[in-house]
């Protein structure tokens, strides 16, 4: 199958922020007496903030007034954490460089809001090679579930079955396949271990390493 369209993430694989996540998360959960340890974290990883919030606070018997609050202050954190600190991942530049040589579209999808789309878009400077971004916030159902792919691939008028994605969560990785998208996984160096990557198509240590006998391999 030819591939013609390239589908990226953003948390944990453009920019990174997870540990910015997992700070504003700590700090706000804190106000309402909740410590999450960093394994409870990680299986939410990758979850709409909505989700994150709604699951841990039902978990922690936290009554149901609070998720909209809870959400607000943790994305409100989360941006002027990344405007103040965020580091753009190693290879961004040459992936997007990468892929708009070989006139693939492009495009981003996100479980993060659009503000935090724009955000990191300006801080990569990659506005000219984007085509369309697509944002789960305000969709019925995030990642795991497919529909942010899909919708990206909608705006870039691609089939799915010529999307390649790349993503850095299982949850994104799930969303991916859910979409029957081929998937790069780039785990975090913490977690690149884990078995659960068994299911993408590739597995890299850094965009940095993506190449031409890559992408041969998975159009092959």
């Amino acid at each position: 199958m030819q591939l013609d369209t390239v589908i990226f993430d953003i948390d944990g694989l453009l920019v990174d922020s997870e540990p910015l996540w997992n700070e504003a998360a700590t700090e706000i959960f804190r106000e309402y007496g909740v410590s999450l340890s960093e394994e409870q974290y990680k299986t939410t990883t990758g979850l709409r903030t909505k989700e994150f919030v709604q699951w841990w606070f039902s978990y922690f018997n936290i009554g149901t007034a609070e998720y909209a609050r809870a959400e607000k202050k943790i994305v409100q954190l989360v941006l002027e954490k990344i405007a103040y600190k965020g580091k753009i991942m190693q290879g961004v530049g040459y992936i997007f460089e990468f892929f708009s040589r070989k006139q693939f579209k492009i495009g981003l999808a996100t479980s993060s809001p659009q503000e935090l789309i724009d955000l990191v878009v300006q801080m990569a400077g990659i506005q000219n090679y984007l085509q369309a971004t697509s944002s789960a916030q305000d969709l019925p159902l995030g990642k795991p579930h497919p529909q942010v792919y899909l919708n990206c691939a909608a705006q870039l008028n691609s089939q799915a079955i010529k999307c390649i994605c790349f993503e850095d969560s299982f949850n994104g990785l799930i969303a991916a396949k859910a979409a029957r998208m081929k998937c790069v996984i780039v785990p975090h160096i913490s977690q690149n271990k884990d078995e659960r990557w068994g299911a993408a198509d590739l597995k890299i240590s850094s965009l940095q390493n993506f190449g031409e006998l890559h992408l041969d391999m998975m159009q092959s």
